[in-house]
């Protein structure tokens, strides 16, 4: 117990350590974990063995497949058929057939190469999925071509194992260094290892067929016909931990279940997410398991730090480096010819490319069964683990290689040839979003002529499917303004996305048009005072209005009669508008509002001033009620 305790804290600590300063530098949570773990292990040697706890920590892939198949709905995974057979399918095929001819001419037989390559064809999915969903690049086309590969590579797992025990070499004795002969771990694998309950062991090949097909259809048919009563039965003892102990139960219960009969746990967890995705029940369950799914994971890089043999690697430090950054371009060069063949560009193939050149968790999987089976010898297999910890540990990097490409990328989407505005109105808009189609069905309602200008062609041409006329172009380009009528109309209204551009806008019509009445969308309050410094005459923030309703509608539901609560509704609205413009005048660009105390002084009195007015507001109400 108390060495438990000990590697917990150890754990802990390394984390709540290093995670927070990747982070901060830019690096991401992933490295973070990575090298907490490597400081740990061989750095202070804290951390001697961590096979065991691999194993435990390898069930926060399991739990973070569950929590995507959730997010997919079976309809969705349909339509992903064709990348998971063709993108996916050709990766693993190409590189195995590639990695395993490499090996070839290094001098390995046949069979240790096909299993090589079958070991470098994997991706980490942990490392690759946890970095696209921090980065919010998962819905991105890279990013989903990226998911459908590890998806495919993940169920490719399964056939591996199971055709792995066929290229085992016949046994050769090993001679230790005194001279005696050295058991091969096939021959007294169950001394190590308890032994596992499987539901197919001793059937023939058709029984095992029925008994796994079986239980595959019980999982579905599960998640389809038993999750409603269940989580109905649940919600009846009003016990919060309930929810977390059921969630836990359907994810540790399908790993098991799905381990009897020799398939994957993560695989299987993914089917039910899927299954569960269009439940009533699924953000439920994924509150309850992101908590335990981010610990997990956590816990499972660190231990990929940790199990790094630096010892090994100091033999030999130029030839190990070189062949794990030789096997992610061997890789990323497949991957980018891929990506070209199914019509990936730009950030896009590099996202996808970049991303998938590592070698993956799986890989550790393969390696300890291949050496089980005697398809590896020991000192291969120690070798081939150090090449695949040392391309996770450098994953992160390649990450930071695509940001850095990714901003100097033009897609070639980004510009194309602006559309030549041949019409003037009274009201400009720029910027055709949300916020602006609404802007713009209420001018030109009433009869009104408006000029739309918006960056987003696809948004433009959306909007002309729909029978309403706008121009590509940059809003901020002169001669596009001055095309639109600048000069002449009498509204500007400014409904851009990005507030530095909405700032830039703002600044340049008063220059040109002192004279024009500028109506400008802000993000925020410190936006609005940006806003009101450059010129704009009306500052509308996105959120202001639909919150006071929200407001109201509280008033209404707690006590006050709907006149009461419309009234302290009207009274924030003129408060609010008259502590803009006095707070906007005591802001300042270069002092944060936390150390501007004129602003903060100011501030402090305009709430007083506002709660006395609503208190004021109330009694007179009732005085005029009775």
């Amino acid at each position: 117990m108390g060495e438990f305790l000990f590697l917990a804290s150890v754990f802990l600590l390394a984390a709540v350590i290093a995670v927070p300063i990747a982070s901060r530098l830019g690096l991401g949570s992933v490295l973070g974990y990575l090298l907490a773990g490597v400081v740990i292990g061989p750095g202070f040697g804290l951390v001697t063995d961590t096979t065991d706890l691999q194993h435990f920590a390898e069930f926060g892939v399991v739990m973070m497949l569950f929590l995507i198949g959730l997010e997919l709905e079976p309809r969705a995974l349909w339509d992903m058929r064709h990348r998971l057979i063709g993108l996916g399918g050709l990766q693993l095929l190409v590189t195995m057939l590639t990695v395993m001819v490499a090996a070839l001419f290094m001098g390995q037989v046949w069979q240790v190469a096909l299993a090589i390559g079958m070991i470098f064809a994997l991706s980490s999915t942990a490392i690759v999925l946890q970095t696209l969903t921090e980065k919010n690049l998962m819905q991105t086309g890279g990013g989903r071509s990226a998911f459908s590969v590890l998806l495919t590579q993940d169920i490719a797992v399964i056939p591996m194992l199971i055709f792995l025990p066929l290229l085992a070499l016949p046994h050769q004795p090993t001679i230790n260094e005194d001279g005696s002969i050295a058991r091969n771990l096939a021959e007294h694998g169950d001394e190590a290892h308890d032994v596992a309950i499987s539901l197919v062991e001793g059937l023939p090949g058709w029984g095992v067929t029925l008994v796994t097909l079986g239980v595959v259809a019980m999982i579905i048919l599960g998640g389809i016909y038993g999750a409603r009563p269940i989580f109905r039965y649940i919600h009846a003892a009003h016990l919060r931990e309930m929810y977390t102990a059921l969630a836990l139960l359907i994810v540790i219960g399908i790993a098991f279940l799905m381990t009897t009969v020799g398939l994957s746990p993560a695989l299987g967890t993914f089917l039910a997410g899927v299954v569960l995705a269009n439940s009533e029940f699924r953000h439920e369950l994924e509150s309850d398991i992101e908590p335990f799914k981010g610990l997990l994971l956590g816990l499972f890089f660190i231990t990929v730090g940790a199990g790094i043999d630096f010892g090994l690697l100091s033999s030999e430090p130029l030839t190990f480096l070189g062949l794990a950054l030789g096997l992610m371009v061997l890789k990323g060069l497949i991957l980018y010819g891929l990506g070209r063949a199914f019509r990936l560009r730009g950030r896009d193939q590099w996202l996808f490319t970049l991303g998938l050149a590592q070698a993956g968790e799986f890989g550790f999987v393969l390696i300890s069964f291949s050496l089980q089976q005697s398809v590896l010898p020991a000192g291969l297999a120690d070798r081939l683990s150090l090449i695949v910890a040392l391309s996770m540990l450098i994953t992160p990097l390649a990450f930071m290689i695509y940001e850095v490409l990714s901003k100097r990328i033009n897609d070639g989407l980004d510009d194309p040839e602006h559309d030549t505005i041949d019409e003037k109105g009274a009201v400009i808009i720029a910027g055709i979003g949300r916020f602006g189609q609404i802007v713009n069905r209420l001018v030109q309602s009433v009869g009104a002529k408006t000029v739309v200008i918006d960056n987003n062609l696809q948004t433009i041409q959306l909007m002309r499917r729909f029978g309403f006329q706008g121009f590509f172009g940059d809003p901020l380009r002169p001669d596009l303004l001055h095309a639109a009528g600048i000069d002449e109309a009498r509204v500007l209204m400014v409904a851009l996305d990005d507030p530095d551009a909405a700032e830039r806008l703002v600044r340049y019509a008063r220059r040109i048009r002192p004279d024009i009445h500028i109506v400008a969308r802000s993000r925020d309050r410190t936006h609005t005072y940006r806003l009101y410094q450059a010129g704009a005459n009306d500052i509308v923030r996105e959120l202001f209005d639909g919150s006071l309703r929200a407001g109201r509608y509280v008033l209404e539901n707690i006590g006050l009669s709907e006149f009461e609560a419309a009234e302290a509704e009207k009274l924030f609205y003129r408060h609010d508008r008259h502590s803009v413009r006095e707070l906007a005048k005591l802001w300042r660009s270069d002092v944060p509002s936390a150390q501007n105390e004129p602003y903060i002084a100011r501030a402090v009195e305009l709430e007083k001033e506002l709660e006395a007015s609503l208190l004021a507001a109330l009694e007179n109400t009732e005085d005029d009620v009775k």
